[in-house]
């Protein structure tokens, strides 16, 4: 299978704010926060290498609409008014078979910076 396919099921599940894909017969979800925190723009992964932006407080980050570019990318607009990233097939396809490291090097990013997944919560990095 190409990594670049057309997923066979594109499927968005409102009430869990799940989004649903599915290659051949493996189903995955991913949830709009790791998708929001995750986003492949500019202004979450910056201008190259060391510029990231580490997103928080993105726990109740609601997708608003799904719109399809093309055959090779679905463009994602949040509720929080992002809407500037081009999730292209592979890199979904590699979100959704790599989730766990993706998820925990995010949590982990956070916890370096003092810094939740709730909106307006202030998390405090201990000093040693």
């Amino acid at each position: 299978m190409s990594q670049t396919s057309i997923p066979k099921v594109i499927k968005f599940h409102k009430q869990s704010q799940q989004l649903e894909l599915a290659w051949n017969e493996q189903s995955f979800q991913l949830s709009a926060e790791m998708l929001r925190v995750l986003s492949p723009s500019a202004e979450v992964r910056g201008h190259g290498a060391g510029n990231e932006v580490l997103q928080f407080g993105k726990k109740d980050v609601r997708i608003l609409k799904l719109e399809p570019v093309g055959n090779y990318a679905l463009k994602i607009t949040f509720d929080d008014g992002h809407d500037s990233g081009l999730f292209n097939w592979p890199y979904l396809h590699q979100l959704c078979h790599e989730q766990a490291r993706f998820w925990q090097d995010y949590l982990d990013k956070l916890a370096a910076a003092g810094k939740s997944r709730e909106s307006g919560v202030i998390a405090f990095k201990s000093v040693d």
